[in-house]
């Protein structure tokens, strides 16, 4: 995923867009298996052309106000279910529209945080085009380290259950442990990745622990909601697309808004 991402703008493009879909489709399949029946082919073209769009805006082919030609798209998805003939139809709307806010708009997020950016550049020259996949490399480093120690610290150290409502196996000093050690790769990375200044990353790493850990949480809340162990099984022993980017889709949006601001 990682040289997906870094490799070139199209395959920066392809990955997200992969991201998006399996993710989409995995929320869809198994709230299914709830009785309620959403609209899985045009929700999954409804991600689809606000990541597309999303993409051309942020790479500055076409300019902002595209962005509403998702108001007849979402009206023309509200009119098919008058076709349908479900028996409660609101709740298939409501399941067909939530992954737009849930997964679409942080994912679609991505292209803004590289298209039209210089730093690191891509691995592969594209000199038509301004890009940079830093910011995305820093955070998804970030990501992975602060899952990585906060697992191995919990399943060492872990005493004190964080939520063991929705998470039995979840710990504060999982918790503390994943984020001690982002910060400490925070601090390495400064330098290498300018985006922000080392406080900045430092600050970033902190919003990455705190955010992906709800990520997380929300996701376990939703599984345990509709009684399943996994959302798919699209990575045997990891499980589908949501159980990997459940952390990434709430840090996400939070660490480019921290960028933003204060960047």
């Amino acid at each position: 995923m990682m040289g997906g991402f870094w490799l070139h703008p199209v395959s920066f493009f392809l990955t997200g867009l992969i991201i998006l879909t399996g993710s989409q489709y995995e929320y869809y399949q198994i709230i299914r298996k709830t009785g309620i029946n959403p609209q899985i082919i045009t929700g999954i073209l409804t991600g689809v052309t606000a990541y597309v769009i999303s993409t051309l805006i942020a790479a500055e082919v076409i300019p902002a106000d595209y962005f509403l030609l998702m108001i007849p798209v979402i009206i023309i998805v509200m009119c098919i279910e008058l076709y349908r003939k479900e028996e409660k139809p609101f709740n298939s709307l409501a399941h067909t529209f939530l992954p737009f806010l849930y997964i679409v708009v942080p994912v679609s997020m991505f292209p803004f945080a590289a298209f039209s950016k210089t730093g690191i550049p891509s691995l592969l020259p594209a000199s038509a085009i301004s890009f940079s996949p830093g910011i995305i490399i820093g955070f998804f480093i970030l990501l992975w380290t602060n899952d990585t120690a906060a697992y191995l610290v919990g399943i060492s150290f872990g005493r004190h259950r964080l939520l063991k409502r929705i998470s039995p196996k979840k710990s504060w000093e999982g918790f503390f442990g994943g984020l001690i050690i982002s910060a400490l790769i925070a601090w390495l990375i400064s330098g290498w990745i300018e985006v922000v200044d080392t406080t900045g990353w430092l600050l970033i790493s902190v919003i990455i622990s705190v955010a992906g850990t709800y990520g997380d949480l929300v996701e376990s809340m939703l599984k345990r909601s509709l009684g399943v162990k996994d959302t798919g099984t699209v990575m045997p022993g990891h499980g589908g697309f949501l159980d990997r980017f459940d952390s990434a889709l709430f840090s996400f949006p939070m660490v480019y808004l921290f960028i933003l601001l204060f960047g």
